[in-house]
């Protein structure tokens, strides 16, 4: 039975760092650009998603104005992103040029008969019935629909994570090996 237990809290705990990483690194999503826009946002139960007010801004608001650019992906999908800075706070991507971005994006607007085609890198799950949205880093025009881009950020962050795991996880076993030895002298 302990057996089960351990297993399943350690099942529990590689879902819940797994659910983090996929929450907090970039990824990049190929879309058409829409529309983008700037709304008055009430934070409520799903504050924990938002980024924290920035600099300059009144602290202890509930509402401010967040930019919003509105896509529609590759099988005709919509996909709605926020565009706010993250500042110094988490995750670190420092990005403090939310207007620019906007701007860029407006400037990126096509239509379905002519399409214009962007990369969009993001952080964040988009889950429409508790009115979360990712937020946008960065967008970048490509080829075409087709176009694929290597997230070489995540790579980068998931291979030091990797190694980092395996140099603890080398040093905890040599730590128990050599206690066990000690033991059996």
């Amino acid at each position: 039975m302990w057996y089960y237990i351990r297993w399943t809290l350690w099942l529990l705990i590689l879902a819940v760092i797994a659910g983090f990483l996929h929450y907090t690194l970039p990824r990049n999503d190929v879309v058409r650009i829409t529309d983008t826009y700037e709304k008055r946002v009430d934070f409520g139960e799903n504050s924990i998603f938002w980024s924290h007010s920035g600099t300059g801004e009144a602290v202890n608001t509930t509402s401010r104005d967040v930019f919003f650019i509105q896509a529609m992906n590759v099988k005709d999908k919509p996909m709605v992103y926020r565009n706010e800075d993250t500042g110094w706070g988490w995750p670190p991507y420092f990005k403090f040029h939310t207007s620019n971005l906007q701007t860029i994006a407006a400037d990126l607007k096509s239509t379905k008969e002519s399409p214009q085609w962007v990369a969009v890198k993001k952080y964040g799950w988009r889950i429409p019935y508790a009115s979360i949205y990712p937020n946008a880093i960065s967008v970048k025009p490509v080829e075409g629909p087709d176009a694929r881009v290597t997230p070489w950020i995540s790579i980068s962050i998931l291979v030091v994570l990797g190694c980092v795991w395996l140099a603890i996880y080398t040093r905890w076993r040599r730590f128990w090996a050599n206690r066990r030895d000690k033991e059996l002298d």
